[in-house]
C-alpha cells in the first residue's frame, strides 16, 4: 500500500502548496487535497489555479491520491429539502470535474446524515427517507462519476446513517456502478464496530482507506488519537485489507492537528505509518 496523507492533518490556513511540500518532506507518497466552498482551491477554482497545484505536485514528486470535501455536512444528499439536494449533486460534479483536472482517481463524499451529534443545530432527517434520497443522488452521480473516470468513494463518518458493513454494502450495490464505492474510514468504525469486519464485507468495493485511530476509554471527538495510540489493530487491518486485494492508498487523516508545533503530527503520523505498512526508511531520510 503507498502512503498518504489528508490536507486537514496540516495546519489551518496552511495553503495546499505547502502542504504538498510539507507532505514530500516528511515522506508521504501521496496527498489527499480538500475542496472548500470558497478559497484557493474550492468551488470557485480556476483551471489556472488546478492546473498550478498539479503542477507543484509533480515538480514535488508527490501523486494527488483523492479530493475530499467537507461539504456534504452543509449539503447534504440526505436532505429533505430538495433545493439542498441540488446544490449537494453540484458540489459532488464539480469535486468530480476538480479531481479529474488533478488527476486524481477517487473523491470522498459525505453521503448525508440522518442526525449530527457534533455539529449543533444540525437537522434530523428520517433515515428511511435519508436513505431514499442519497440513493437516488449516488445512482444519478454514478454516470458522472464514469464520464470522468473517478470513483466516487461514500464514507462512514458519525451520521447515524449507514451504520454497518452489511447496510453499507447493500447500499452500494443497489446503485450498481464500479464507480461508486466505499471510502473506509477504520478510525470511524471503532465506536460501534470493528473495521477488520467491514473490510471483510465491502472487500472490493473499497475504494480508498482512511487511517485514524480512537480509544474506546475516551469521548466523543476526543478520542480520535494519534495512530498506534489507540484501539484500531493495524496490523490485522493491513491483513484483512491485503486479502481482500486492496493495495492502493492508505491516507492518514489527522483532526485536529497538535496545538502548539503543529506541523510535527505530519512526521509523527509518517513514521507510524512507516511501521504499520512495513516500510523501512533509507538512511537520512527524514523521520
Amino acid at each position: 500500500m503507498k502512503k498518504g496523507i489528508n490536507q486537514w492533518s496540516f495546519p489551518d490556513g496552511m495553503s495546499a502548496a505547502a502542504c504538498m511540500k510539507l507532505a514530500r518532506r516528511a515522506g508521504f507518497d501521496g496527498i489527499e487535497l480538500a475542496l472548500a466552498e470558497t478559497g484557493p482551491l474550492s468551488l470557485e477554482s480556476g483551471a489556472r489555479e488546478i492546473a498550478e497545484l498539479r503542477r507543484i505536485a509533480d515538480s514535488e514528486g508527490l501523486d494527488i491520491a483523492s479530493l475530499a470535501s467537507g461539504l456534504g455536512w452543509t449539503y447534504p444528499l440526505t436532505s429533505s429539502d430538495k433545493s439542498v439536494r441540488s446544490k449537494a449533486g453540484d458540489i459532488v460534479k464539480r469535486q468530480l470535474e476538480v479531481a479529474f483536472e488533478l488527476r486524481a482517481d477517487t473523491i470522498l463524499v459525505v453521503p448525508g446524515a440522518v442526525g449530527v451529534d457534533f455539529i449543533p443545530g444540525s437537522a434530523v432527517t428520517d433515515y428511511d427517507v435519508a436513505y431514499d434520497n442519497a440513493l437516488e443522488a449516488l445512482t444519478a452521480l454514478a454516470s458522472e462519476a464514469e464520464a470522468a473516470n473517478v470513483a466516487i468513494g461514500v464514507e462512514n463518518v458519525w451520521n447515524k446513517f449507514l451504520l454497518s458493513p452489511l447496510e453499507m454494502r447493500t447500499f452500494l450495490d443497489s446503485i450498481g456502478s464500479d464507480f461508486v464505492g466505499a471510502y473506509l474510514d477504520v478510525g470511524n468504525t471503532v465506536l460501534t464496530g470493528y473495521p477488520e469486519h467491514w473490510i471483510k464485507i465491502l472487500n472490493r468495493r473499497i475504494k480508498k482507506v482512511h487511517f485514524k485511530d480512537f480509544r474506546r476509554s475516551g469521548a466523543g471527538l476526543s478520542a480520535f488519537v494519534d495512530l498506534l495510540a489507540g484501539d484500531v489493530d493495524f496490523p490485522l487491518v493491513t491483513e484483512k485489507l491485503r486479502e481482500v486485494g486492496y493495495s492502493g492508498y492508505a491516507i492518514a487523516e489527522m483532526i485536529p492537528p497538535y496545538r502548539h508545533y503543529p506541523e510535527q503530527i505530519v512526521f509523527n503520523t509518517s513514521g507510524a505509518m512507516d511501521a504499520i505498512l512495513g516500510r523501512t526508511r533509507t538512511e537520512g531520510e527524514s523521520a
